[in-house]
């Protein structure tokens, strides 16, 4: 493709077989055929119905259903209840419903790309300029650009007077550029990056100041706009860490059933040496029985409450998720990217330096600028000239009063070639010129400066040490500027620059930066506190980024910056080898931020992008967890974002990444309590049934699961954050869900059950008979469901903590009581309760039954506290012998 900023101006008009007057109407409709209308392509929208399909797919809800076609056959077949199916579709359906609220919000990513575009331009048909839909632009088309137009589509500069176009938003650079009409060469060989190609305009951007006419070079997706358009489309949706971990639990616990399935149906079908069909089916029954004992169903739908929980909580703190497992993603983020201006900075350029006296540097500044007083305090207009005449505000000199004394009769405006303008005032009957410019150049000009009141001959002295304090200044990447006066007795002749910029008294200097948001250097010290790593990736200049980069602490020397040139010639693998080495990067394009956040992704980091512009999209979808911002982001970065941040502020980062570690912290301890809870069930029957007799019915087991079981998990997903909660560092993303010893408390914790539980069914047959023996009991039964239910609920508290006393911990969850009178009150009414308890085959215990059986399920605590105390005192052994 044509690079047509290398191309002087008359060469692209014959490239693309125009003139300064633009296409007749015919070659236009022509070209409009041919290319298609000037507008993004749209991507496909998500139905509900496909959202609620997505649901449906997840491993632990086809297990489910799978459940629920098995018990609806044998239900149907032996005339028995289908209340095990109505409950597990009420479940999987309560899941879904959860799922697709959250998540209702359709992309609109490409849409809101589209509505950034001008909806009409000022065009040259014919020679003749006429107002016509930005969608019916073509390539070799002439627009016509003013202050305050949107910049349809790509083009290069044919004209400009002063035009300045704002392009941050594509480029991610605060400072407008000065637009020129020359070619641009090419450095050694290599490309212009975009936010150097001073003679195009792109679209997506906007005029803030002067005028121009642009030559269309490219429409719809071949804009710089339609490449990111065209990324989004292509960037893959990865699944998080916690939707791997539920997976790879999803597949060992669908062998665990079946295995165990298979096991149990061939067994009892061997020991019962008989193959009519009823012996088929009943024992085909107690195989369901084992699979509904195995399942926790409960668990995907605590899993997604929490996570729902979650994003409410910290809706309150102004980060608004648009995935709920974004939330847990979070978490564990090793790597933040992110953007500086509008999220590590105001986007707003500020006077924080000033050279010479104030009061006259300040009238100067402010009155030779065309920034004017805003509604709210501060100046609209120019982003620099907005800066010079709010510091004149702040320091008492608002642009209206000082407009009201000295009204301006004249100007020379602002021309990048001579890198000044001058204005002229009225001042109490004679003249005043302001002229202000890049300091080299208004220096120049200077021959005399003005000090403590008094008007000085300018010496060679002088004027080096103007130059070193602009020097001084220009290193710490501020813009530096350059005010100058001269009085004249009477209006000059005319406003020409030749006749005005000679003979200037030097007034001062001023330096300003877009300065960093005041609460962001405290915000990356507790990520690095929390062990994670912040990278800012920035459009602006090296200098720059690496001087806001320092102040906030994120890199110490300039080693560990690079640019967006220098980063094309290393190969993605040899990238990938040394990403470590840096901490900023500048001058990027979109692809880099993408390649960046893929590097680190590719060392196995889980990656967070932050961003506001247009340009961070891309990135912003392929990390692990896509951060846009709230009010200075466009609608492209929100709706591709996986999290919002309602006030722009980088702190709320901070906020979030806590948040999402104690919901990871408490969906582990849900977790390990229902895979605890499943497995004492499971062990129970299976044991039972090897013993020859049955202990729980399925239903039993599918209301310990929903009832008992589902309202402490829940509980649980709302304990509080441990206090050393980030002062960890991010769990690795290739832990499993069963790491850190969770897998073996698991496993023991559920043996324990299974041996209470068993016992109460023994005691129970034993108070009923008065024989000790094998032998169905229905007072057993009744006794083993009420011992697993409440041992189950007691073992909950254990859950608070997996290695802390449950004794000890400070803190309350008053939730959790709450779940256990309910669990109790519950489980007692279904015993007790007239024609509920004879559905479920129940019988009327006795109290000191009901009392031993209560005993034996409180027991789960001291064996529990007992166990974490030795794992305590091994921990401690085990930190004492690592090295200091």
């Amino acid at each position: 493709m044509l690079k047509f900023y290398c191309e002087e101006a008359g060469r692209a008009l014959a490239e693309l077989k125009s003139t300064p007057d633009g296409l007749t109407d015919a070659e236009a409709a022509r070209r409009l055929a041919e290319k298609g209308p000037n507008k993004l392509a749209e991507g496909k929208k998500v139905t509900t119905l496909q959202r609620f399909l997505q649901q449906l797919s997840d491993p632990m809800i086809i297990i489910l259903l799978v459940a629920a076609a098995v018990s609806g056959v044998t239900a149907a077949y032996s005339g028995e209840s289908f209340a095990d199916v109505f409950i597990i579709l009420i479940v999987v359906l309560i899941n879904a419903v959860l799922g697709v609220y959250q998540e209702s919000k359709a992309e609109k990513a490409i849409e809101a790309l589209q509505e950034m575009t001008a909806a009409t331009s000022k065009v040259i048909r014919g020679g003749k300029q006429v107002s016509l839909k930005s969608e019916e632009l073509v390539p070799g088309d002439v627009v016509v650009l003013e202050a305050g137009d949107a910049v349809p589509a790509d083009g290069r500069i044919l004209e400009s007077a002063s035009l300045k176009i704002e392009e941050a938003a594509l480029t991610g650079e605060s400072v407008p550029v000065n637009k020129v009409v020359s070619a641009l060469g090419l450095d050694d060989g290599k490309d212009v990056p975009l936010g150097d190609r001073k003679n195009m305009a792109y679209m997506g951007s906007t005029v803030v100041y002067g005028r121009g006419r642009v030559l269309i070079t490219g429409t719809g997706m071949d804009t710089e706009m339609g490449k990111i358009a065209g990324a989004l489309a292509q960037a893959e949706e990865g699944q998080t860490p916690l939707q791997k971990k539920l997976a790879q639990l999803s597949k060992i616990l669908s062998w665990l059933v079946l295995g165990i399935c298979v096991f149990i149906f061939a067994f009892s079908l061997i020991k019962a040496g008989d193959f009519h069909l009823d012996v088929i089916i009943s024992t085909f029954m107690v195989a369901v029985s084992l699979a509904v004992a195995a399942i926790p169903e409960g668990l995907a739908t605590v899993v997604t409450i929490v996570l729902s929980i979650g994003v409410t909580n910290m809706s309150k703190r102004n980060a608004v998720i648009r995935r709920l497992t974004a939330v847990e993603t979070l978490g564990c983020a090793q790597v933040i990217c992110s953007d500086k201006t509008g999220t590590l900075t105001q986007n707003k350029m500020t006077v924080v330096e000033h050279v010479g006296e104030e009061e006259p540097l300040a009238r100067a500044m402010s009155l030779c600028s065309d920034a004017k007083p805003g509604e709210n305090g501060d100046a609209e207009g120019e982003p620099t000239e907005c800066a010079l005449v709010n510091y004149a505000t702040g320091v008492g000199l608002p642009k209206g009063t000082l407009e009201a004394a000295q009204p301006r009769v004249g100007e020379a405006p602002f021309d990048s070639g001579r890198k000044m303008m001058s204005t002229v005032h009225e001042n109490n009957g004679a003249y005043i010129q302001y002229t202000k410019g890049a300091p080299d150049v208004v220096l120049s000009r200077c021959t005399s400066y003005a000090k403590d009141g008094k008007i000085l001959p300018m010496t060679e002295e002088a004027r080096a040490e103007i130059l070193r304090q602009n020097k001084q200044m220009a290193d710490k990447a501020l813009r530096v500027l350059c005010a100058a006066s001269r009085e004249w007795p009477q209006l000059p002749p005319d406003f020409e620059p030749d006749t005005l910029e000679h003979d200037l008294t030097f007034l001062g200097l001023t330096g300003m930066i877009d300065p960093i948001r005041p609460e962001v250097k405290d915000a990356i010290t507790e990520c690095r506190q929390a062990g994670i790593r912040p990278i800012m990736i920035t459009g602006d200049h090296k200098d720059t980024a690496i001087a806001i980069a320092k102040q906030l602490g994120i890199i110490e020397t300039a080693d560990e910056a690079i640019t967006g040139a220098e980063l094309n010639d290393i190969s993605d693998d040899r990238f990938a080898e040394v990403i470590g080495r840096y901490s900023v990067y500048a001058r990027v394009q979109p692809e880099h931020k993408v390649r960046i956040v893929n590097a680190w992704r590719k060392n196995g980091f889980v990656t967070a992008m932050t961003g506001d512009g247009v340009n961070d999209a891309p990135s912003i979808k392929s990390a692990d967890i896509g951060i846009g911002m709230g009010i200075t982001g466009t609608d492209v970065t929100k709706n591709v974002a996986d999290m919002v941040l309602a006030d722009d502020n980088f702190a709320t980062i901070v906020n979030a990444v806590e948040e999402g570690r104690r919901i990871y912290d408490n969906i582990r301890k849900a977790i390990q309590f229902l895979l605890g809870s499943n497995m004492s069930e499971v062990l129970s029957v299976f044991f039972a049934t090897l013993m020859g007799f049955v202990i729980l019915e399925p239903v039993h087991l599918l209301w310990i699961n929903l009832i008992t079981d589902c309202f402490p998990a829940l509980a649980l997903g709302l304990e509080k954050g441990e206090p050393d909660l980030m002062h960890r560092k991010p769990r690795p993303s290739t832990d499993g869900i069963f790491s850190g010893g969770l897998g073996v408390d698991v496993a023991y914790q559920g043996f324990m059950v299974t041996c209470v539980t068993l016992a109460a069914y023994f005691i129970g047959h034993w108070m009923e008979s008065g024989v000790w023996e094998i032998a169905a009991s229905p007072d057993g039964v009744t006794m083993a469901f009420l011992t697993m239910s409440m041992a189950e609920i007691f073992h909950s508290f254990n859950m608070r903590s997996q290695r802390g006393s449950v004794f000890t911990l400070g803190s309350h969850n008053k939730v959790l009581w709450g779940a256990m009178l309910l669990s109790l009150v519950l489980t007692t009414g279904v015993i007790y309760l007239p024609g509920i308890s004879d559905a479920f085959g129940f019988t009327h215990i006795s109290a000191p039954e009901y009392a031993v059986a209560m005993a034996l399920a409180v027991c789960v605590i001291p064996i529990v506290e007992c166990v974490k105390f030795f794992q305590r005192k091994a921990a401690r052994r085990r930190a004492e012998k690592q090295p200091a």
